[in-house]
Order: C-alpha cells, then structure tokens, then sequence
C-alpha cells in the first residue's frame, strides 16, 4: 500500500493539488529518497515543460452540492473508542433508524477519518444501516494527530491495518447483534476492503470497495461476501488490477460484480474533493443502497 498510497501524492501534485514542495516533502515522509520522489513526479507528468502564456482561462465552476443533507448525517454519528488487535482504536458510529437492515464498516481514504468519511456513516443510518467508521491511524496518534495522514499510514504494516479492520468488524457485531455484516471503502480504504477479503474468512456477509489497489497475488480464499467492485472509468493506474481482482474472484467462485462507472476519475464519489461527480455518485450510491439490500437481508 506504501507504493499506491505515493503515486497518490504524486497525482495530487500532478493535478495541482500540492505544490512541489509539499509532494517532495510528503514522498520524503513516506520513506522514497529524493531521486526516487522526484523519479515519481516526473513520471506522473509533473515534470513537463509549462504550456505557452494564453488567455486567462474563465473561473471554474462551483463544485455541485451533495444531494443529500451533509449536517443531519453527521449529527448521527457520535464518536467512540474500543479495544483493537494492539491497542484502543477510535472511530465514528451511527446506529440505524429504525430496525436496522444490516451493519456496514465504512473504510476511510488515505486522508483519514475525515467529515467526509463520518457523513458516509450517517447517511447509511439514515438510510438503515448502522455503520461504523474506524480511524486506521488511532495507532499512530489518531487522523488529527499526525502532520501527515498518507505519511502515517504508509508506516502502519499491513498485517496490522487489516487486524484493526477486523477488530471494527468484531466491534459491529457487538454492537449490532444478529445483524448482517459490510464493508465499504473509498480509495485506500478501497484497497483495505480488497486486503480484508484476502486474508481469509470473516463474518462479512456483503463488501462494496470503491477504486482500491489490488493485493498482490490475490485468491479471495474462504470469501462468503458478495462483491460490488466499484471502479472509475478514467482511473488508470487502479484500473490495471481490475483484470486481476476479476479473474481471483471468479476462481474463487465468489459471487462479485463489477462496475466501471463511465466517465469520471478517481474519487468521483467524495463530494468534498476536486474530482466528485454529483450524478455518477447518487447512482452508485443508490446501487450500493440496492447490493447491501439484496445481500445483508
């Protein structure tokens, strides 16, 4: 994950959302010498000629506003610490309205345990799952106590990542007894779910990984989960493991589905970043809304 979670700051700057300066300093934090960061800039096209003075290109648009109501999701969620693998972790939890559908561990992005990520839990509650959000960096000083969330996670092992993840789980069940399992992530967290479902069974009963990095060699051995592998059409560098992540799962004979969502990139689905796609994120939303229902009843 160390390597994904570098290209990710290489994008970041490629894309103009970190200067230099800061993508240098951030690969530095994740253990690459300044040959190998500036290697990755150059690779990732940041070190391309400037293109020719030009007219001032017009303002870009305002982003588009969720379509659903940000503050009342949030105010669902409350936050809570409970023993991990090695140590207390922290999270956000959001119990259903209602009798609950089922119960969904929802996966943070490299970012950490961010609004975003704690509105996703409570829009699930509001929509009948109880959901809980862990903070993967409660080991090293939680996501508000490190410089660097992408740093920081790059020097959690993985073994160690996907144990908190399955104390979250095991915290779910507690908490929601007799109720069918999930899990849903969103880029790294993407990736987290893939590595949950590789390390051998669990209690999952449904998984739902948005854009993550495939594990190396995957087999899915043991997997009792339906997936829906939620991809981005203009997200090549995920992309390359679709095939891979594809064919394991088949061999498996896990019942999975892909979908490729067209025209949009990486992170189409957070609303609070550069990349959100408001149309092609309540569609998948809603899918996602249909898959839990169909396989956590």
């Amino acid at each position: 994950m160390r390597d994904y979670l570098a290209t990710e700051v290489a994008l970041d700057h490629a894309e103009g959302h970190l200067t230099r300066r800061e993508a240098l300093q951030r690969l530095g934090l994740l253990g690459l010498s300044a040959v190998a960061a500036t290697g990755l800039l150059s690779a990732c096209g940041t070190e391309a000629a400037p293109p020719p003075p030009a007219q001032a290109a017009p303002p870009p648009a305002p982003p588009a506003a969720p379509d659903y109501d940000v503050a009342a999701a949030l105010a669902r969620t409350s936050p809570i610490t409970f023993a991990g693998g090695t140590g207390e972790l922290s999270g956000a939890f959001a119990a259903a309205e209602g009798t609950p559908r089922g119960a969904v561990v929802v996966i943070h992005e490299n970012r950490g345990l961010t609004d975003h990520i704690r509105a996703v839990a409570g829009r699930l509650a509001g929509d009948g799952y109880t959901a809980l959000a862990p903070d993967l960096l409660s080991r090293v000083g939680g996501t508000s106590g490190v410089p660097d969330a992408t740093a920081a996670l790059g020097t959690i092992p993985e073994a160690d990542l996907v144990a908190d993840v399955r104390s979250s789980l095991a915290e779910l069940g507690r908490r929601a007894p007799g109720t069918a399992l999930a899990a849903v992530g969103f880029c790294f967290g993407g990736g987290m779910v893939w590595r949950l479902l590789n390390s051998g069974p669990s209690e999952l009963a449904a998984a739902v990984p948005f854009y993550g990095p495939a594990p190396e060699n995957p087999s899915f051995t043991g997997v009792d989960a339906a997936v829906l592998g939620v991809f981005a059409e203009n997200d090549a560098r995920v992309n390359a493991g679709l095939e891979t992540l594809d064919s394991a799962l088949t061999m498996a004979g896990v019942r999975h589905e892909i979908v490729v969502v067209p025209g949009v990139g990486h992170a189409f689905f957070n609303d609070t970043g550069p990349r959100y796609d408001a149309g092609a994120a309540r569609e998948i939303y809603q899918r996602m809304l249909a898959w839990l229902g169909a396989n956590l009843a």
